[in-house]
């Protein structure tokens, strides 16, 4: 679809007031010093002291702010210039050097020049992109020979169901884009927004073949029967930060995590 990117850029600048306001991003303890990375992410990140880190499709750079209070000089970007607003604001106010573009993942060689020891990217990110060879094209083009890639992303098998868990909706492979309007959003069920979006549903095959089809050796895959975020309906935690659907309990998988290495030559 030739205006996804419109469409979604809306539908993300629509969602950052009521995602700031919200108790799925917690601001204020945020601002306090509280990270917003999780245990599943942290792992594979390891010591990022003194590391570049390129983190794509930041919204409005919380991920990207708590790695750089890790120690890392990180750059992040987003489609959203709302939410690239708001992540520089964030940052003044955690008096934090963070870095902002503003710019689509598949246009960001066009706004960006420089190599990165690590690219970083998590949770509701490539559904949005309908070419992964290009997106990773575009990892390869970041990282320096050597660098690290680091992924945490929910599973496609998720992205099956419909929203109440009833029913197979959706193809696990990437079939063609799906458009659709939605009321709320997922940080807040309630938000009086109404949004269209389109996306892709993509297997875990696609994400890997691309990645290795673009000098990238896969040095972990792990998956998880969980979630560390209640961003779904009808889900429960079963322990702290840890969320699963009523329905389906620890059957399914709800979120996947790749590192991958760029080859050296």
């Amino acid at each position: 679809m030739e205006n996804y990117l419109e469409i979604n850029k809306k539908s993300w600048n629509a969602k950052v007031e009521p995602h700031l306001k919200s108790n799925f991003y917690f601001v204020d303890e945020f601002l306090k010093g509280r990270t917003s990375l999780n245990s599943i992410e942290l792992e594979l990140l390891g010591d990022v002291k003194d590391k570049t880190i390129l983190h794509l499709q930041c919204h409005f750079g919380q991920d990207s702010i708590s790695l750089s209070r890790m120690g890392a000089k990180v750059t992040g970007i987003d489609l959203s210039d709302k939410a690239i607003e708001e992540a520089r604001s964030l940052a003044v106010k955690c008096n934090i050097d963070t870095e902002f573009v503003c710019s689509d993942v598949y246009d960001l060689p066009n706004n960006l020049d420089q190599k990165f020891d690590i690219v970083f990217t998590s949770y509701g990110t490539v559904g949005w992109l309908p070419d992964l060879e290009k997106w990773a094209g575009v990892i390869d083009r970041f990282l320096k020979p050597g660098g690290k890639f680091i992924m945490a992303e929910f599973h496609p098998v998720v992205w099956m169901f419909d929203d109440d868990f009833k029913d197979i909706s959706y193809n696990y492979f990437n079939e063609k884009p799906i458009a659709e309007t939605y009321e709320g959003t997922y940080a807040d069920f309630s938000a009086e927004i109404v949004q269209e979006y389109v996306m892709w549903n993509h297997s875990l095959s696609e994400v890997m073949q691309n990645l290795i089809s673009k000098n990238l050796v896969i040095e972990q895959f792990q998956e998880f029967d969980w979630s560390p975020y209640p961003c779904f309906k009808h889900i429960e935690e079963f322990e702290k930060g840890k969320w699963r659907t009523e329905k389906f309990g620890n059957k399914i998988p709800m979120v996947y995590a790749i590192s991958a290495q760029k080859k050296s030559s």
